[in-house]
């Protein structure tokens, strides 16, 4: 049976990328096929193939069977800058109902485990009235939300989680993300999520140096999501 989930995070830069290319990757030592979704990335390089991002190449390196770049990434534009802000100075309409009908059509190929990873945190602009929380509401998918571990980070959950609620999304679990590893009292930090998260943990990622998708899922428990 196929499931799909959107990935969210608390922040900016706090690895909702190699979370989720890490959970495919799980997926697909399983032997799950697997698919991914990044709607629109801001911060593409010109190439001779046209604007590539990196978040999107790491999640079509571990799609399964394999799938064309403009069907993981759909909208993709050139300045690393929130996306409403580059795709208004790039002349690209954004709206939820676009970007739904282009999820739609990766859900179309029922892969055993698609991932539509967001931009930034749960409520980041689309346009003047709508945020990526509503094209998650539009998809009518869980969703998994990854936790940068850093200073102010229960503050962030537990607010990011309270908004997905509010919006009448299931939260199906959680990833804690060490993205600093001077962090004062990390364990702590953890125990008090597992207290306020409603959700299962999926994982607890170390800081790693330079993370890769084999390294990190063999830190997280992807049965729960299959």
């Amino acid at each position: 049976m196929a499931k799909r989930y959107f990935i969210t995070g608390t922040d900016t830069e706090i690895g909702k990328t190699t979370i989720a290319a890490a959970l495919l990757h799980a997926a697909r030592l399983s032997g799950r096929t697997t698919a991914a979704v990044k709607p629109v990335a801001a911060g593409c390089e010109r190439t001779a193939d046209g604007l590539r991002n990196e978040d999107a190449l790491a999640l079509m390196s571990q799609c399964q069977p394999p799938l064309p770049y403009e069907l993981i990434n759909p909208v993709a534009l050139e300045a690393a800058i929130a996306p409403h802000i580059a795709a208004w100075e790039e002349g690209v309409a954004l709206s939820a109902e676009m970007l739904s009908s282009r999820c739609n059509a990766v859900f179309a190929r029922n892969a055993e485990l698609t991932l539509v990873e967001g931009a930034g945190g749960w409520r980041v602009p689309l346009n003047g009235q709508q945020t990526l929380a509503d094209l998650a509401g539009l998809l009518g998918i869980p969703v998994v939300m990854v936790v940068g571990m850093r200073l102010g980070c229960i503050n962030h959950a537990v607010l990011t989680a309270e908004a997905i609620k509010a919006d009448g999304l299931v939260l199906a679990g959680w990833v804690a993300n060490r993205v600093d590893p001077d962090m004062s009292r990390p364990d702590e930090n953890l125990a008090t999520l597992r207290q306020m998260i409603e959700a299962p943990c999926l994982g607890v990622v170390p800081w790693l140096d330079q993370p890769s998708a084999d390294e990190i899922a063999a830190h997280l428990d992807v049965s729960v999501l299959l």
